[in-house]
């Protein structure tokens, strides 16, 4: 059973560049596909999976932080998509790497064991397409200590 339904539009522009429509109040995006067959006027398909991966772990590590009342910020996060072909040859995302930077030293931070043990398991994007490829999170500090 379905607890929400979230719906998005997009709207064809010229090509393989689409409007995509997330509702009121949220600003229109554009995503395109890389030349040749598009023109890159906007984050293509894997970039914007990739991007959503990395916002959902880094709000999931955010809130799992909070809950202990601790202020990790500022974080960042970049994530690397491999992409490459399937046993049909056909192009598929083989697998996702994200590594989120916490904006402070591990040291200051209370209770950041307990966060990094469960907040993956609150991501629903990463929960969901890791079900069709493998995501590696790595988590650093503020001073680049690996802490996952």
């Amino acid at each position: 059973m379905s607890e929400q339904t979230i719906s998005i539009g997009l709207t064809q522009e010229a090509d393989y560049c689409f409007s995509v429509s997330f509702g009121e109040g949220v600003p229109n995006l554009l995503a395109d596909e890389p030349p040749p067959l598009g023109t890159g006027r906007g984050p293509e398909p894997v970039q914007l999976l990739a991007a959503a991966v990395g916002n959902c772990l880094s709000s999931s590590l955010l809130f799992a932080l909070r809950k202990y009342k601790q202020a990790p910020e500022p974080l960042a996060c970049e994530v690397e998509a491999e992409v490459g072909r399937n046993v049909e040859g056909r192009l598929r995302v083989l697998g996702m790497r994200a590594v989120i930077r916490l904006g402070v030293p591990a040291a200051s931070l209370q209770h950041l064991d307990r966060a990094l043990a469960q907040f993956e398991a609150f991501c629903t994007v990463t929960q969901s397409v890791s079900q069709g490829f493998p995501v590696t999170v790595e988590v650093r500090d503020a001073q680049d200590l690996q802490l996952k």
